[in-house]
C-alpha cells in the first residue's frame, strides 16, 4: 500500500456454516440473518466516518457472502448496490479436503491433518488446499498495489494474512489473530485499529 492510504478490510457476515464452526473455504455458502444485520451495520459505520465514501475503491471476494455482504454494505450507504469490483486475489483461503468439515469432526476423521496444522499452523497445507503461507503468496501482492483507500470485503483468513503483511506480524500468530464480522478492520500506514 502507498504511504498514506487507508484499506478498510470487512469480513463477510455470518453464515450458517460459520456458526456450526464448519470449514468453509472456497465453498460458495451465503449468509444467514445475522450476517446480514453484520453487513447492514458495518455499511452505517462507514457511512458515519466518510463522508467522500463514494470516491473509494470497493471491492469484494467474488465468494456469494462476500458480494452480498459488499451488495448490503453499499445500500446501507446510499450507493448503487453493484457499483464495485469483484477479484478472486482475495477469495478465501482453500481449504481442501476439510472443506464442509465440522472443526469437532476433524480430530477423529484427520488426526494426522490436525496435528500436521497444529506443528506448523501457517504452512499446513490440506489436501488439494492452500496454507497460509500460499495464501499470503496470494494476498501480498494485492496489498502492494493498493493506491488509494480501499474498501475490502473478504475473508477471515485474507484479513489475517493481510495484517501479517502490513504489520510485519510473526507468521506464527497469524492463526489466532481474530476476525469479527461485525467489526471493520482499518489499516494504515503500518497501524490498525477496529471501528
Amino acid at each position: 500500500m502507498k504511504p498514506g492510504v487507508t484499506l478498510y478490510l470487512i469480513r463477510h457476515g455470518e453464515t450458517d456454516w460459520n456458526r456450526a464452526q464448519r470449514y468453509q473455504g472456497q465453498r460458495d455458502i451465503p449468509l444467514n440473518d445475522t450476517g446480514r444485520a453484520q453487513a447492514r451495520r458495518n455499511g452505517a459505520v462507514l457511512k458515519g466516518l466518510l463522508p467522500q465514501i463514494a470516491a473509494l475503491d470497493f471491492v469484494s471476494s467474488p465468494l456469494s457472502r462476500a458480494v452480498e455482504t459488499m451488495e448490503l454494505l453499499r445500500a446501507e450507504m446510499g450507493l448503487d448496490p453493484k457499483a464495485y469490483r469483484r477479484d478472486p486475489q482475495i477469495r478465501e483461503v482453500h481449504y481442501g479436503h476439510w472443506e464442509g468439515h465440522l472443526a469437532s469432526a476433524l480430530v477423529e476423521t484427520d488426526p494426522e491433518g490436525v496435528a500436521g496444522k497444529a506443528s506448523d499452523p501457517f504452512g499446513w497445507r490440506p489436501n488439494n488446499g492452500e496454507s497460509y503461507a500460499d495464501l499470503m503468496d496470494r494476498i501480498a501482492p494485492w496489498i502492494s498495489a493498493i493506491e488509494r483507500d480501499t474498501v475490502a470485503i473478504t475473508h477471515g483468513g485474507v484479513s489475517r494474512v493481510a495484517r501479517c503483511a502490513v504489520l510485519n506480524l510473526d507468521t506464527r500468530t497469524v492463526p489466532t489473530l481474530e476476525v469479527p464480522q461485525d467489526k471493520i478492520l482499518v489499516l494504515r500506514d503500518g497501524a490498525m485499529r477496529w471501528i
